[in-house]
């Protein structure tokens, strides 16, 4: 498409347009267009959180609960007490929380106080000695199910973070979910059961409800896209967004670290008369995140691309509006670890209304952001905004290992481009090349001074994996034998995949 606007089609082409498009869009993310949904707008803690808790103290029969990360304060405290109310009233409340997001949590004494109480609690991924990288790919999604009829799709964690501290002034964190009913609840239990199935034992057939026994509740039109590790769903999704936006696409983004490929397709646009726009935080939980994020504008900016800096505490949400027509929310980074190394989950939705309510909210997001701008001798350069101050950020989250490992695949990136000379760098890029030569100077004075400080710790991983492989050899021959590993403590069997616990 072509950001210059011919006209109107013919209502047969219109027809055989969208039909197309509909077709397109559901194989790249995996991902059928479903009718009859009700979706509605929520933006930070302060309508996310009271919501959840509602809908919580709602349930009948099913609280299914999926985060990345719950903190060890008040607000944690609050809704570990909301699952273990339901969960005395005879609710089957599932609590599935990542085992690197919640490190801390998971050796808390709160824990045991909702076992007691009924609910039924999985760490993803922890680390297994026949895995030795597996811990690498995270459960990131959050998303929320009440009794297979509604559902919240979000980018918070449970956390004070995005309730801030008025004591300190310190605002809250700018974060953005949604509150879906209909039938598209249904793929989002179905996206819960997946990922609970890799932790244990899966759910029953009862309760993953299926989309013909979910009621219509209105009229908009939304995906779930459920993305693993590797499969690119979202990716190829934005991809294709990028390409056939005709007027507007204005995206925001806590971790920006693009790719060269989505770079280059926001690019086109922009160059194409779309007005591309970039809403990142000025003050990141993630420094050196920032930093990379920077790194990044000049290409985006001499393309015509608007870049923005939050001036809040610190901008968490991940959402996209394209041509006042289609919008996304959900937990998805724009980075190589969020399209490509975690399990994420976000809702697309093509409905006039939401989109025009998502583009009010990006306007007025905006109205608390700098502009970054190129000055005549081509610098980067904050257009001030007097009347706004930034605030400062709140201490740095737990469970950050998802932004470390994007911030070391974009230090990846530069370093790589500037040993193959595959692409043009930027001046902002001379940081991380520094702090990446510097390192590996380091390391080299440390093998050629003490070299059993590397040899030892080198020769103990290839040890670990060579007999990784070695394990993982004899359970496929045991499958192929028909023979399983004894049984696990929940009485699953040891899978012999991810795809397959």
């Amino acid at each position: 498409m072509t950001g210059k606007n011919p006209g109107p089609l013919p209502d047969a082409a219109l027809a055989a347009a969208r039909a197309l498009a509909d077709q397109t869009f559901a194989r790249a993310a995996g991902a059928p267009l479903i009718p009859g949904n009700a979706v509605r707008i929520l933006r930070d803690a302060k309508e996310n959180y009271p919501a959840w808790l509602e809908a919580i103290a709602s349930a009948r029969s099913t609280i299914h609960f999926e985060t990345y990360f719950i903190h060890r304060d008040d607000i944690g405290l609050q809704f570990a007490d909301a699952l273990a109310e339901r969960a005395r009233h005879g609710v089957r409340v599932r609590l599935l929380y990542d085992w690197l997001g919640s490190f801390s949590v998971s050796l808390s004494r709160r824990w045991p106080m909702l076992s007691r109480a009924g609910v039924e609690i999985r760490s993803f991924n922890p680390p297994r000695i026949d895995r030795p990288f597996g811990w690498i790919s995270r459960d990131h999604r959050k998303v929320i199910t009440i009794d297979g009829r509604l559902g919240f799709v979000s980018g918070l964690c449970v956390g004070r973070h995005w309730v801030g501290d008025p004591g300190r002034h310190v605002d809250p964190w700018r974060d953005t979910g949604v509150a879906i009913e209909g039938p598209a609840v249904a793929d989002l239990e179905l996206a819960f059961a997946e990922t609970w199935a890799i932790a244990g034992a899966p759910l029953p057939a009862t309760d993953v409800p299926t989309q013909a026994s979910i009621p219509a509740r209105g009229t908009v039109m939304a995906r779930v896209v459920a993305s693993t590790p590797t499969t690119a769903q979202l990716y190829r999704l934005d991809q294709l967004i990028a390409a056939g936006a005709r007027r507007s696409l204005w995206l925001t983004d806590a971790y920006f670290v693009g790719t060269t490929l989505y770079v280059q397709a926001l690019k086109s646009a922009a160059m194409d008369g779309v007005d591309v726009r970039l809403l990142v935080p000025g003050s990141s939980d993630v420094p050196f995140i920032g930093s990379l994020s920077r790194a990044g504008y000049r290409p985006l900016l001499e393309a015509g691309v608007r870049v923005f800096e939050w001036n809040g505490s610190m901008l968490h949400a991940k959402t996209a509006v394209a041509d006042a027509r289609w919008a996304r929310v959900g937990s998805t980074n724009l980075n190589l670890t969020g399209w490509l190394g975690n399990w994420e989950l976000d809702v697309a939705v093509e409905d006039e209304p939401f989109a025009r309510a998502m583009e009010a909210m990006y306007l007025d997001d905006l109205s608390h952001a700098t502009e970054v701008v190129l000055t005549a001798r081509r610098r980067l350069h904050l257009r001030a905004q007097p009347e706004r101050r930034r605030r400062r950020p709140l201490a740095l989250a737990k469970g950050s290992g998802g932004r470390a490992a994007a911030g070391a695949l974009g230090i990846g990136s530069a370093v790589g481009a500037a040993i193959t000379n595959r692409r043009v760098l930027g001046p902002a890029e001379a940081r991380a090349m520094v702090s990446a030569g510097l390192l590996l100077l380091a390391v080299s004075g440390v093998a050629m001074t003490w070299p059993r400080v590397l040899a030892v710790p080198v020769s103990v991983m290839l040890g670990w994996v060579a007999l990784s492989l070695f394990f993982r050899a004899a359970t496929l021959r045991l499958q192929g034998k028909g023979l399983r590993w004894p049984r696990r403590r929940d009485g699953a069997p040891e899978p012999t995949d991810p795809r397959d616990r």
